[in-house]
């Protein structure tokens, strides 16, 4: 059985990799151009993206084709990686180095950032080549009725992260475009849920996991 903790970084690993892409197209799309200064917006002058200042990204290339290009690929083995192979040894680190190059192509700001969190969390990923890794922090492991409403509550962490970083993207874009809903208090609101559920399901997750080897082993 996959562990919640796999799932969860696979599932939102997944949704880093795809906005990873999306940036990199944006820049694509600006042509074979070099960027005003190091941080630019992924979608210049692009409507549907006005609402997220066009989606701002960094790069270190000095030009916006290479970056977008760069961008996709490094998103793409982002993906690939947090979907299939995470739970490899040292699939943790690998997911963090990728980040960084994503961070420096044009990836966003706030994918690559999302993806250190993920790629930390991996490092938890129960896994035979792994049997000394602790699969909970202290507190949870004192608390036997902690931990069983942490990985009960799971389930509904994960969804509501999941639900929370949809409705950044596409949502917020969508609903101002569509229905010209501008407020910025929104956005700020929607971000926090989503740091917030991505840690809550971690932590659940872990603990999820914990009870799941305690029924096994015991």
């Amino acid at each position: 059985m996959k562990s919640a903790t796999r799932l969860l970084i696979s599932t939102f690993g997944g949704l880093v990799g795809l906005i990873g892409m999306e940036h990199g197209l944006g820049a694509i799309l600006q042509g074979d151009v070099a960027p005003e200064s190091l941080i630019f917006p992924s979608w210049q002058d692009t409507e549907f993206f006005r609402i997220l200042n066009g989606e701002p990204a960094l790069t270190l290339v000095p030009n916006l084709l290479v970056t977008g290009i760069l961008a996709i690929l490094i998103s793409l083995l982002f993906l690939v990686w947090a979907i299939w192979f995470v739970q490899r040894k040292h699939g943790g680190q690998v997911l963090m180095l990728l980040s960084i190059a994503m961070l420096l192509v044009g990836g966003g700001l706030f994918p690559p950032v999302f993806g250190i969190i993920l790629g930390a969390a991996a490092t938890r990923i129960p896994s035979p080549v792994r049997t000394n890794t602790p699969l909970a922090w202290q507190p949870v492991r004192r608390s036997q009725g902690l931990r069983h409403l942490l990985a009960r509550l799971w389930p509904w962490l994960f969804g509501a992260g999941v639900i929370s970083w949809l409705f950044m993207f596409p949502g917020v874009p969508a609903l101002n475009y569509f229905f010209g809903v501008d407020n910025p208090l929104l956005i700020f609101v929607v971000l926090i849920c989503m740091f917030g559920f991505l840690f809550l399901a971690g932590v659940a997750g872990v603990a999820r996991d914990s009870g799941l080897r305690f029924n096994v082993e015991g």
